[in-house]
């Protein structure tokens, strides 16, 4: 697909350009520049700049608070806000649930929900994956038992990316047991901050706790907190997963991501020239730059496919799939490029000032961590595995 940027939409550029620089604190970007630890605060800072502004919602229809910008302009938006170094914008109110309410909501739950989801004020978590239901998440087992006023929730969530944080959760449980899987399931939209809502974190390899179980214990759900229809939740759910798996490919991000890389192998030495003129390193560049670029184009027929009302389809498995090779790929070449400098596994060097006397380069002290963070990706989102299985039926019809 050939993206050709016009006069107006290379000055739509340069104004998002001038508008992260000149708002989003130096602070954070060098957070994330470095790849520090960020906090919730660090999250809706950027979320609440960008509201302010009215273009925390590209995707979303104008109706609903969209920015009403064409698909040049939407790509433009996504990769200013990774070459500025910003904090990714967290998915689940935006593109996750967000859209579910107001494609298949009540009037009073787009009343209710969508304005709060736009200005940040409440923070969404996915109540999808359970230990043993993760890639066959229609096994599901958490319940939700109605009664006259609403159900009552008694179950287990995992894998629970930021519920520490979360105000809401948008959750999938079994409302009839008799039910072939699939066909037995609501999607429900609980309040995390109600009696019966028990978070518990989990520490992954680098050292941080962003995801966490879930345990749901008489919990309630008020009727009008169902979305669309009792044990429909199943076509909200894929619905859904479609608009996060497409988001999981973060071209922008992996493009930042190397240059990056690039400028650390023009420093690093091999014998008495820089590692990126070695041959058998500049290969390993090229190879994955080729990938991103496949990558990318497939992005922009998502987009396209989005722009003209169409869902993501077996392109999204196909983004979830290719995204995780290349976000992997290049920090693979930025753990190798840096050689030694990278081996240790130091927990405070996720924290800023813990490398004073410096201890090898700035640039090297969160690698070992962001290395062992960047392993989930091959399964959040729906394993790797999986998403091969929906390509090679959907696409090639096996």
């Amino acid at each position: 697909m050939d993206l050709t940027f016009s006069k107006a939409d290379l000055a739509f550029r340069d104004e998002v350009r001038s508008f992260l620089h000149e708002n989003v604190p130096t602070e954070l970007r060098d957070k994330v520049r470095r790849n520090l630890q960020l906090e919730r605060d660090d999250y809706v800072a950027l979320h609440r700049i960008l509201y302010r502004k009215g273009w925390i919602a590209p995707a979303w229809p104008k109706e609903y608070g969209g920015t009403g910008w064409t698909l040049t302009q939407r790509y433009i938006f996504g990769e200013e806000l990774a070459f500025a170094d910003t904090p990714r914008i967290m998915p689940f109110g935006l593109q996750m649930v967000g859209p579910v309410i107001y494609t298949f909501g009540s009037p009073e739950q787009k009343a209710k929900y969508l304005p709060r989801i736009l200005s940040g004020e409440d923070w969404w978590c996915q109540g999808y994956s359970e230990p043993g239901s993760g890639s066959d998440l229609a096994s599901l087992r958490t319940r939700a038992v109605r009664d006259a006023s609403g159900y009552t929730v008694n179950g287990q969530k995992t894998w629970t990316s930021f519920a520490h944080y979360a105000d809401h959760m948008f959750c999938l449980a079994r409302t009839n047991a008799d039910a072939k899987p699939q066909d037995g399931i609501s999607f429900l939209l609980i309040d995390m901050r109600q009696p019966g809502v028990e978070v518990q974190p989990i520490v992954t390899i680098d050292g941080t706790s962003d995801v966490n179980s879930v345990f749901l214990t008489d919990v309630k759900v008020p009727l009008e907190d169902r979305v669309g229809e009792e044990n429909k939740g199943w076509t909200y759910a894929k619905f859904l997963l479609g608009h996060e798996r497409a988001g999981i490919a973060a071209v922008g991000r992996s493009k930042n991501a190397l240059r990056r890389l690039k400028d650390i192998a023009r420093v690093e030495r091999v014998g008495s020239k820089p590692l990126i003129e070695d041959n058998a390193f500049a290969n390993k560049i090229a190879a994955v730059e080729i990938e991103l670029t496949a990558l990318e184009y497939i992005e922009l027929d998502a987009l396209s496919r989005e722009n003209a009302g169409q869902g993501p389809g077996a392109g999204a498995s196909m983004l979830k799939v290719k995204g995780t090779d290349v976000q992997q790929g290049i920090t693979e070449l930025v753990f190798e490029a840096l050689g030694y400098y990278a081996l240790p596994y130091v927990k405070k060097a996720m924290y800023d000032g813990w490398n004073e006397p410096p201890i090898g380069p700035d640039y090297a002290a969160t690698q070992a961590p962001t290395y062992g963070n960047w392993r989930k990706a091959s399964i959040y989102g729906g394993s790797t595995e999986v998403q091969k299985n929906i390509m090679a039926k959907m696409v090639l019809g096996l």
